[in-house]
């Protein structure tokens, strides 16, 4: 007997063990809480004959950017390959091989196909959103999540999810009233919603409503922290709130307690914890000891430059922490990687070579050096993916070299240019 997951989508090879366990990591995921990839594990153990538990398998360890995820990622399709599987699993698994395979634009398009056909494929929607993401598509962040909307209604299992990609899409083309509604929208649905949480506290940063983001995030604070794998990414978010209202001691304590705490090797937990340090180095405040235990983490992964994006802040952490032989094994590993056909290789010529090796300059005091890779690149520096706020970090790292290396009319500049990102004219 066929049996079918929560959209009505038919799932070869399931049973009801399988599946069971299948919904409860897809659900793990669309919150981004407990621990997704152990709940697709066991649906693998209950039915290897399912093709969507491995390509569920495989997303999870292609979605983090981990190094150590490929491999994973590729036996889980390797077991799948000759499985049989209907056209929509199908298309699951051939985007799951594309981007193993370096191929990111070539899988977010595959899945743009898959959800135009099945707009009610949840997972096909939030893998496609996060490859955007990583790519720095913020159209499709918007566009991809606008076409299967119709197909969505409130009372339809996992709309929380559609509405707060859509609400961070929204958030990235600009439409922020829009944007804060329908994450708003998305938490009444459901509380856990990590990226919810996230697409508003977006928003008001993008409007530079300080006071208000600290208020949000500070509502309930349970709901984006305990349990989720996106805890410390929200409070980066919280951090950087405090920072603009000048609360050093609260972003220092936010640090320590939130984003460093945990001492997490997890690639994207890393990021956050380097892009908040970073801010507050230019800013001259004293963190070497945290660099110090942030650079033991990333220096594992000096040799991996399989991301433009992570390469940046694994620099951050490696050069201010005056870690020579891993900064030289980091800009090895790039500039073999950078020389490959794979789409990471595009990020790398394109912007995240420049970017990286612009971090270096800062932290050696090569100021000059720094302003002109940083604005050779700040233009295009969506390419090599993060959101908005991230890639902030690029003009408040130019802003300051500047002013260091005593261009003092470039840095006047920046500074002009940011005030037109006040309330009322990004928002109008």
């Amino acid at each position: 007997m066929a049996l079918f997951d929560i959209q009505d989508h038919p799932v070869t090879g399931a049973t009801d063990a399988s599946l069971k366990a299948f919904e409860q990591a897809s659900a793990e995921l669309r919150c981004f809480i407990d621990d997704p990839l152990a709940s697709a594990q066991q649906a693998v153990e209950q039915s290897a004959a399912m093709p969507m538990a491995h390509a569920l398998v495989a997303w999870l360890n292609l979605l983090g950017t981990e190094p150590g995820g490929l491999a994973a990622a590729g036996a889980a399709l390797d077991t799948a390959r000759n499985l049989p599987a209907n056209e929509r699993e199908a298309m699951h698994l051939r985007a799951a091989r594309q981007l193993a395979d370096g191929q990111w634009h070539a899988a977010g398009r595959t899945l743009e196909d898959l959800s135009i056909r099945w707009p009610l494929d949840t997972l096909a929607l939030q893998v496609g959103h996060q490859i955007d993401f990583f790519t720095g598509q913020s159209r499709m962040l918007r566009d991809r999540i606008a076409r299967a909307l119709p197909a969505w209604q409130n009372d339809r299992p996992a709309c929380h999810a559609v509405l707060s990609m859509m609400a961070f899409g929204l958030e990235e083309t600009g439409d922020y009233v829009a944007a804060e509604r329908l994450g708003r929208q998305a938490l009444e649905l459901e509380r856990r919603d990590g990226w919810g949480w996230h697409a508003v506290a977006h928003v008001m940063e993008m409007q530079n409503r300080r006071p208000d983001g600290v208020r949000w995030l500070r509502s309930d604070v349970p709901a984006w922290s305990e349990g989720s794998f996106f805890a410390v990414h929200n409070a980066w978010h919280l951090g950087l709130f405090h920072l603009g209202l000048g609360q050093i001691d609260e972003v220092l304590t936010l640090v320590d307690e939130r984003i460093l705490h945990t001492a997490s090797p997890v690639v994207l937990d890393m990021i956050d914890a380097s892009a908040m340090l970073w801010r507050r180095t230019i800013q001259q405040v004293d963190v070497d000891t945290r660099w110090t235990a942030l650079a033991e983490r990333w220096a594992p992964l000096a040799d991996a430059s399989n991301y433009a994006f992570n390469d940046m802040h694994a620099m951050m952490a490696l050069a201010s922490a005056r870690r020579q032989q891993d900064v030289q094994r980091l800009l090895a590993s790039q500039q073999a990687a950078a020389a490959g056909d794979s789409d990471n290789a595009a990020f790398l010529r394109d912007v995240g070579v420049d970017a990286t090796r612009a971090v270096l300059d800062f932290t050696e005091e090569r100021f000059g050096d720094c302003v002109d890779r940083l604005r050779r690149v700040r233009g295009r520096a969506h390419r090599f993916g993060g959101s908005h706020a991230q890639r902030d970090v690029i003009d408040v790292t130019l802003i300051e070299a500047a002013e260091r290396d005593g261009q003092r009319l470039l840095a006047e500049a920046l500074r002009h240019e940011r005030t037109y990102r006040a309330p009322g004219l990004l928002a109008a």
